[in-house]
């Protein structure tokens, strides 16, 4: 089953690629097809040698879709990737940010 995306998940994710446009000058932001891959988080970001993809969510108490955990479990473990929504926007964002960096640790918390 594909995931349903809701108005005040699509209104945090576009405010979020902003941000992250203005946070990395020069990134590349795809949005992803849950439909192709279940469970595939939202978003790659592709910024100099670095990547990262973040699974936005409404709210902390939002549903995950099957294979959702899983898939941020490993590629956290391959470079970084966490689960963001506007309660835990900002340790995110600083977390990626360090993991941007050089020498910046490249694992979400």
């Amino acid at each position: 089953m594909a995931k349903r995306v809701n108005a005040l998940e699509t209104i945090f994710q576009g405010k979020l690629i902003r941000e992250l446009k203005a946070m990395f000058p020069g990134c590349y932001i795809f949005k992803q097809d849950s439909l192709q891959y279940q469970g595939i988080p939202d978003l790659l970001i592709l910024y100099k040698t670095n990547w990262a993809m973040l699974e936005c969510k409404e709210s902390l108490a939002a549903a995950h879709q099957p294979n959702q955990d899983w898939y941020v479990e490993v590629m956290n473990d391959m470079s970084f990737a966490a689960f963001i929504y506007p309660e835990n926007r900002e340790e995110i964002l600083d977390a990626l940010y360090q993991a941007f960096e050089p020498g910046g640790v490249s694992r979400s918390a």
